[in-house]
């Protein structure tokens, strides 16, 4: 009989508040649970407000729960870790910096020694298929190849969690394709644990093992989708329509009820 996955990340009765300018509490993320095993692709989805970049703020540990805990490897979560790196939106990258120099930041940054930093960062950086660009600066690169760059980076480094907050949704949708299949192939070769924050819901299927759903007012989990569909995943087969109609009806379903509330309130 085979040994159930013990959990890479676990949170448990995570609840988030803020004091608002007026003085009165708001509840960001109420009574959250949510195992993530080891190697596990995890998208979060949902409306704007319903808590996602707080709750993977939490998980890469930017922000602090108001309660409950927040654990990685068993571990509680109190500050960012170097072996669980975040990439945003933004890139990130330093400009007076090279594409290579960038890359070599985090390895220098652990004191890794300068023959074996340079090959760790030209394999990172031929993994993502920038070794043809190693000396340009950012200013001269695309909006993709700065989201590779700030991807090979992080990789270079060999976390064993990539926590990324909508790293392609300032991409055209050309690039954004493209950068989903590299994102994929890194992920089988490397199986880093991956929590990947999208409101594109198309990407999330194509993407992620599990879809998690938020709700807003209060943040919450409302439903975890099993997307038992192999990688590569067909944007035109009927099985991947057949997710899209789960997932929409139910992102459907959170803004009725999150409507309804604000109605009432």
């Amino acid at each position: 009989m085979s040994e159930t996955p013990v959990s890479k990340i676990q949170l448990r009765d995570v609840e988030k508040r803020f004091r608002s300018a007026r003085g009165d509490q708001q509840i960001a993320l109420s009574r959250l649970d949510l195992d993530i095993k080891a190697g596990e692709f995890v998208c979060l989805v949902g409306p704007s407000g319903c808590g996602k970049t707080t709750l993977i703020n939490l998980m890469a540990g930017f922000e602090k729960p108001t309660s409950g805990s927040v654990l990685i490897d068993g571990e509680p979560v109190t500050a960012p870790n170097p072996d669980h790196i975040m990439i945003f939106q933004d890139y990130g990258l330093y400009p007076w910096r090279t594409v290579l120099g960038n890359v070599l930041f985090g390895l220098q940054a652990r004191r890794v020694p300068a023959a074996q930093a340079r090959e760790k960062a030209l394999a990172a950086l031929e993994m993502v298929g920038l070794s043809q660009s190693i000396d340009k600066h950012p200013h001269e690169l695309s909006g993709g190849m700065k989201q590779r760059a700030s991807i090979a980076r992080a990789l270079a480094v060999e976390p064993s969690v990539l926590f990324m907050d909508e790293p392609f949704a300032a991409l055209d949708a050309f690039t954004r394709l493209h950068l989903q299949d590299e994102l994929l192939r890194i992920w089988t070769e490397k199986k880093p644990t991956v929590v990947f924050v999208t409101h594109d819901l198309d990407e999330a299927i194509a993407l992620g093992q599990r879809v998690v759903l938020m709700a807003p007012q209060p943040g919450r989990i409302q439903k975890v989708l099993e997307v038992n569909l192999p990688h590569p995943r067909e944007r035109t087969d009927q099985e991947f329509a057949t997710f899209r109609k789960r997932l929409f009806t139910e992102f459907h379903l959170v803004h009725q009820q999150a409507a309804a509330v604000e109605y009432q309130i």
